[in-house]
Order: structure tokens, then sequence, then C-alpha cells
């Protein structure tokens, strides 16, 4: 029997699928990484009985960065990032261990079922699981196909069944175009950001973003906006006046004309067309026209329309619009959420889809009336030969979905219903008028045929007062006749909604990438998201398009990356060479750096009418080592330390607070101890400036505070406070937080557990000695007569934390409430205490000071 391994894009995928192909007759177990399940079941495979085993991915198995030293910021020349500097695939999630649990599943199976996503991204993938699981697979007989893509749109019994009946082959053409995409991106951006970041943060201390990035995609997307802005700002409003004249049909009634020439620029003219006109008391009909008009249903639904409307009236945001569309696929109330695509085949069963909808409260009606008087072919629209449009595939309800997922989906159905609906037909009844010489106008629409607008009612004809009715010739009394003065107005700041439209308009991004490309500029801090979902773009979003505009404004203009993206998707065709594509962009960014490199003063002369310098920004904080004078603290993003006598610059680490360390200084440099704390329930220790910037021992790294620094006698370093390995993560040592008392704590520096211990305590301190039994630190705990926990009435003890009876219910574990991004520990598999293992740097066995004076000063002079 043939042993089948299939593999689906999510763990809730696979469960989906598994289910609908084993007919609910599957037993399922966890795989070794804990986040995806593997579904086993037998059935038939090609006419053969076979073992089938399905599980998933977690979205991309790899991710494309640069080798080791090419990932540090101080070390290489980011020009050399063009070509120079080689990259690899890394696992995209060491955590999960993805690649290793492929090939233990993948070991001895004989077929491989490819079930990602149908799109270019979900082809890169099958290359991913393609690249882990053969070499372990069955070798195959010469001509045998071992290799299978199941082509789908939705996780429905008839789509899931006919994609294992028609079973094609991955396309590796698509995959090339996802890996060209993102090594121009890896390359192209991490160049221009590491020189544009290092070059202004070095300068100003107010631009308040942590980082100044450039993206292929991302900087046309933030031109859009500041080109927006510069229009509203150059706007120089006029005033011109307009004519409106009001007759009275009847006694009671009165009807307002719309003047044919609109308005004039000219006041001493519109004057005169006033008095004119003010000399007839009389408005005769010049004509009647009845046109009976026609407002078409909407095209199928495609993603960059469904995140138009998603923020324009749903007021989501596109990244969110979207995340809530793959969480509704995945369950199977939707088709694939990413489409281009606004046709639906000839074979499509709309019917079908209609007829799971009959029974929903809201459209319940519309729908029975449509499938009891025959539906209309949705309108012809654009086949991109990808997916079909986004439909519903099965009915829900609000309480299944809850909030924002009914929301969009309850926006999905009544589209989906439109389309086959018939159109909106209105009778429309323009009456032309004329008062002395001037043409007056009015228009009357009449509902006949309401269509697709009673299930789309925001699209429907507004309700008009009804026109007199009357024929040519015909006398009314003129009522009044007025001037208005009005003024020109600007245009508003770029929706969402709008900026899509552009970027889809012009080829920047595709319909999966659109989303997060505006979620960057908005992270960046490069615009602010107003009321109406409206982008205002700030100080420093203005200063970097306007500077790029000064320098190259084809880093800026749309028409280069629209150039790149047609040429990727030469690639996907198969059309253009891969290599020949990548080699001949990136030779033009990186002539396009250098010029930017060169010209960089031009952008800076914008920075420094917007930003301060470094030296005026800031608060005096803590002592610099080589010039003992004070250097200032500059909260903004990122922030830093900052020696203006010396113009040295000192990162320092984010999202906490940072304060003076009582004075104290590092024996090594003698700069002044800061203490940064990420907040009373979370954790705090102290670093030198100096020293986590420059590492001075070889186990440590930049970016290192004093509980990581292993430094064999100052009383703050990890040799002195360290106690036993963390109960969690592998490399971590928990250290004591000398500052926490009276509620004594020590903290993992690497993860985020903590430790609470011996509250109201009056000293605790780390002893030299070591615990027998797991090696860590034995801990000296002195408290205070009155409010000592240990048993009669002693006030000391030493012992270890992990061993000790006598501490037992004096320890507490917990994780802390971490706003720092760097400080993601584990997901707490063990509560409660565990055993130390190992003591400091490591946990190596050598817990004890070196003895003698020599073997000091060689631990700590590199």
């Amino acid at each position: 029997m043939k042993t089948v391994l299939m593999v689906a894009e999510k763990p809730s995928l696979a469960q989906s699928i598994a289910k609908i192909l084993s007919r609910g007759n599957m037993s399922s177990r966890k795989g070794l990484n804990g986040a995806c399940s593997v579904h086993e079941y037998t059935g038939s495979f090609i006419g053969q009985s076979a073992h089938f085993k399905m599980t998933s991915v977690c979205g991309h198995v790899m991710t494309l960065d640069f080798i080791g030293k090419y990932n540090s910021w101080d070390k290489v020349d980011p020009a050399e990032l063009f070509s120079k500097a080689p990259t690899e695939k890394k696992e995209a999630n060491p955590k999960l261990t993805m690649v290793k649990f492929l090939q233990v599943e993948g070991r001895g199976c004989d077929c491989i079922v490819l079930w990602l996503d149908c799109d270019k991204e979900g082809e890169n993938i099958c290359f991913e699981v393609l690249d882990a699981v053969v070499p372990v697979m069955n070798k195959p007989r010469s001509t045998e196909r071992t290799i299978y893509r199941a082509k789908f749109s939705s996780i429905t019994d008839t789509d899931i069944c006919n994609a294992m009946n028609h079973l094609g082959e991955p396309n590796r053409n698509e995959a090339l175009s996802v890996d060209a995409r993102q090594e121009l991106d890896l390359r192209i951006g991490c160049a221009f950001t590491r020189f544009q970041t290092k070059y202004f943060q070095g300068k100003y201390g107010n631009l308040d973003s942590s980082l100044i990035s450039f993206g292929p995609c991302q900087t046309p997307t933030l031109g859009f906006c500041v080109e927006r802005h510069d229009k509203i700002q150059s706007f120089k409003p006029e005033t011109y006046w307009v004519l409106q004249a009001k007759v009275n049909p009847e006694k009671d009634s009165s009807l307002t004309l719309d003047w044919d020439r609109v308005r004039v620029f000219d006041r001493e003219i519109a004057q005169m067309f006033l008095n004119i006109t003010k000399m007839a008391k009389e408005a005769k009909v010049e004509s009647v026209s009845k046109k009976e008009k026609v407002k078409q249903r909407p095209l199928a639904l495609n993603t960059v329309e469904m995140l138009r409307v998603a923020s324009a009236a749903l007021g989501m945001g596109p990244q969110h619009a979207m995340q809530i569309a793959e969480r509704l696929y995945t369950q199977g109330y939707i088709s694939y959420p990413r489409t281009e695509t606004t046709h639906y085949p000839e074979n499509f069963d709309l019917k079908g889809c209609l007829r799971q909808q009959a029974n929903n409260p809201y459209w319940a009606e519309t729908v029975k009336a449509l499938l009891s008087e025959g539906i209309n072919r949705p309108r012809k629209g654009h086949d991109a030969g990808d997916h079909p449009p986004i439909t519903p595939m099965r009915a829900a309800t609000e309480a299944e979905l809850g909030g924002d997922g009914w929301r969009l989906y309850e926006y999905i159905t009544r589209h989906f219903i439109a389309t086959v609906s018939a159109d909106c037909k209105y009778l429309q009844t323009t009456i032309s008028f004329s008062i002395g010489p001037e043409r007056f106008t009015c228009i009357g629409k009449l509902v006949t045929s309401p269509g697709f607008t009673e299930i789309m009612p925001w699209h429907s004809i507004p309700l008009e007062e009804s026109l007199p009715h009357c024929e040519k010739g015909d006398l009314f009394p003129v009522g009044e006749i007025k001037l208005l003065e009005k003024q020109t107005s600007p245009p508003d700041y770029l929706t969402e909604a709008e900026l899509i439209t552009l970027m889809e308009k012009h080829g920047i991004g595709t319909d999966a990438s659109i989303p997060v490309h505006i979620n960057n500029i908005c992270q960046r801090n490069y615009v602010t998201v107003e009321s109406g979902r409206r982008l205002k773009p700030t100080n420093l979003g203005i200063v970097l398009v306007h500077g790029y505009y000064k320098i190259d404004a084809e880093l800026v203009l749309p028409t280069i990356r629209s150039a790149v993206e047609k040429q990727l998707n030469l690639i996907a065709l198969g059309k253009a060479n891969y290599h020949q594509v990548l080699e001949h962009t990136l030779d033009i960014f990186k002539r396009k750096f250098h010029y930017f490199v060169d010209s960089i003063a031009g952008m800076d002369e914008l920075m420094e009418v917007s930003f301060s310098p470094l030296a005026a920004t800031g608060k005096p904080l803590s002592r610099c080592g080589k010039c003992h004078r004070f250097m200032k603290y500059i909260q903004a993003k990122p922030s830093r330390l900052h020696c203006s006598h010396c113009d040295d610059t000192y990162s320092l680490p984010q999202n906490g607070t940072i304060k003076l360390y009582k004075e104290l200084r590092c024996p090594l440099d003698d700069f002044e101890l800061v203490l940064w704390s990420s907040g009373s329930r979370g954790k705090s220790y102290p670093l030198c400036p100096y020293c986590y910037n420059h590492p001075p021992f070889r186990d440590m790294k930049k970016g290192m505070g004093c509980n990581e620094c292993t430094h064999p006698t100052c009383q703050h370093s990890l040799s002195m406070l360290g106690i036993g390995q963390c109960v969690e993560c592998e490399n971590g040592v928990l250290v004591l937080d000398s500052t926490s008392g009276p509620k004594w704590k020590m903290a993992c520096n690497k993860c985020n557990v903590i430790v609470h211990f011996f509250e109201n305590a009056h000293k605790v301190r780390v002893s030299p000695e070591t615990c027998d039994l797991c090696d860590a630190a034995l801990v000296d705990v002195d408290f205070n007569k009155a409010k000592s926990p240990l048993p009669g009435d002693e006030t000391q003890h030493l012992g270890c934390v992990f061993c000790d009876p006598v501490f037992q219910d004096l320890v507490e574990l917990k994780h802390a409430a971490m706003r720092h991004p760097m400080h993601r520990g584990g997901q707490g598999k063990r509560q409660g205490r565990g055993r130390g293992k190992g003591r400091r740097p490591g946990g190596r066995l050598n817990p004890k000071k070196p003895k003698d004076k020599m073997a000091a000063l060689a631990a700590y002079f590199v």
C-alpha cells in the first residue's frame, strides 16, 4: 500500500480538507513541532489503495536573508548588499522546526500532494516543502510520477473532491517570480534603509521613527499620500458665483433650478446676469425629455474591490480586512480571497451558491424570488486566470461569525446576490427652462425597477421631489432669483480606498501585498490614519518624499516599480529569464543608490528645516565615560543617549523607561549605568551604555545589559547575580533584580519569565556557594523580625530557590508584561517551579570566581 503525504498551508485548512476527503473517518495526532497536526486515513489514490497523511505548514517554511556578517549594520557598506552579499534561505520560524517536522512525516512516503493556496506565494511554498520532503521520500521507479498539485478555490466538498480528481503539477515559474521579488525587496530595501537610517538618526533627535525604511513598493505608496498633501498645501481657493432660481409650479410648492452656465468667476458679470434674469417674472418651459436609464449591477468581487469597500464603508483597514477574509476562507464560508478576477467561469455553479443563502432572514425573500424567476448571468468582467471572484460558499449567521467577521461576510454575500440580480432601471425627466435669455434645468428620477439596489440599498437612486407635469411652452411664476457666493475647496487627504485604487492603477504591489504596504507606511510613522480612514502624511513622510523628488524622482514615482512588476509577471508566465531580470533590476538600483548617497545633502537640507539636531534634543541623564560630561537622553524613537562633546550616540533597549542607576559606574569604561524597565509588572536591568553598544567580551553580543555581562567581579554582572538556568527557555539564566525590593524577583535574561520571591525581605543576596542537587547559586535572604515567614522566628536563611523546602511557598513563577519585542519568551511549557540547572553564563559548570588575580584579568581582557 502506498503512503501519500498531503500538505496544506495552514493547520485549520489541513483539518477541513482531510475531513472532506476521508468523509470524517480519520485519526488525528499532534506533530512534533506542536503547531501542526497530522490527520491519517485510508482511501484510494489513482486507482490504488493508499494510506494518506494530511498535514500542513504555517505559511512560508523558509525566508530569504543575508548570511551572517552581512546582517551587521556596522561592519558592512550598504552598497555591497546589491551584489557582493550572498543570501541564504533560513527557516522562517525556527521555533516551529518546520523542516524537521516535514522530514519526519515525509520519510518513507511514496507520493506527495501539495494543497497550498493557489496563488504565486502558494506555488513558492510548494517548492519549499518539496526541498524539505523529496530527499527523504522513497525513491521512485524511473518514470513514476510522485509530485502532485491540487488546484482549488474554496473549501467545499465539491471543490476539494474535484481538485483531488484532477491533480496537476506545481508551477516552477510562478515560484521563481516570488523568489525574484523577495530578493529584489531584500537587497534594495535593506541597502537604502540602512544608509538613510544611520545617516539621519546620527544627526537628528526627534524623527520619532525607529527605522527610516525604504521599499520599492512602500515608497511609491507613501508618494501618493504626499502628492495629495502637496496639492492641498498649494491650493489657493477662488471665489465664484452661482445663479439660483426657484419657480412656483403651484401655490404651495417651489422647484429649485440649476443654472446651465454652472458658475462664473467674475462678480460683475454674475451681477449682470442676475439683473437680466430679475427682469423676467415668468419661467418658460423650453423642453421636456424623458429617458429610461440603467444603473448596472456590480461586477463580481475581487480582492482590491473588497479592500476598498471594507475601508470606505465598513471602516476596516486593508490589513485587518484581509486577515478576516482569510479566516472566513479557512473556515469554509467564502471562496479564496486573493483574486484579480471579476468574471465567473461558464461552469461556475451560481445557483448552488445562491441556494445556500435562501434561509437567511436578511435576504431570504430576494434570493427566493431570484431562484423562482431565474437569475441573470453576471456581467462579463476581467479574467486574470487565477481564482473565481470572491463568493459566499455556505450560509452563516451573525452569532457564528460575530463583529467584523459578519460585517465582511454580509457585504460579500450581498455583493454576490447583486451580481446575479437585475440592473436598476429608472426614468430620468429633464425640464429645460428659460428665464429671460438665461437657461436653467431641473432633473428628476423615478425608479421603475429597483433590481440589485434592493439587496445593496446604499446604491439605490435617492428619492427626490416629483417634478410637476408640464409641456413645452408652459409658463411658471418665478419665486426668487439670487446670487450665491462660494469658494473652490481643496481636495481632501487620500482615503485608504482611494490609495488602493491608485496602487492598482499604477501596478504597485499585488492584491496580496497592497494591504502590507499601506500598513507599513502607518507603522513607520510616515502617515497617520485620520477620521474617515484618511491618510495624512507626517513631517517625516513629507520630508522623505520631497527629498527623493529632489535627488531622484524615480525612487518615489510608480513608473519604475510598475515596470519591475511587469518583468516579474513575465517570469511567472515563463517569458522572461529569472537571473536576467534580477541582474538588470539590481544594476539599475545599484546605480541609483550610489547617486543617492552622493546627493544625500539635498535631502539633508530639507531635514534640517523640519527636525532638531541631536545636540539640541533630549535631557541630560548620565555621564560619558570618556569626557565625564552629561550625555543627553533622547526619548523619541529610537530612544538613545548622545554625548555632544564626543559626538557619540549610544543606542538603548526600546519600549521601556530609562533612568539613572544610583550614579554607579561601569568598572571597565567609567560610564554611568542606566536602568531599563518595562514597568512594575515587567522586568528591569541595569546596563552600561558603552558595553551595550561595544561588547567587552567575546561571549557577548551587541545589545546585552549587565544581566548578560560575564565580567567576573562587577557587582551588577551575570557572574555575581545569576542564580540558575531559566525554567522555560534553553539558553536563559535567571538573574536577581537587585532593584526590585521589597517585592523581590529574578528574571530570565533571554525570555520573559519572572520569578517573584521573598516578598518584604529586608535583603536578598546571591551567594558564591552552589546547590549540591541542581548546581544553582544559593540565595541568602534576610527578613525583618516582624514580617519573617521563616520557621521558628528566624530572620535569615541560606538556601536554593529551587530545592530548599523552607523556600517552597515563597517562590512564584510569572510571565513579564513585556512591551519589548526582543523579549518574546516561551509559551509557558511549565507553570510553577522548575529545577535550576547550572549557574550563570549559559549554565556553565564554573560557578565560582577565578581564584587568582591573573585568571581574573585574563577572563575579561579580550
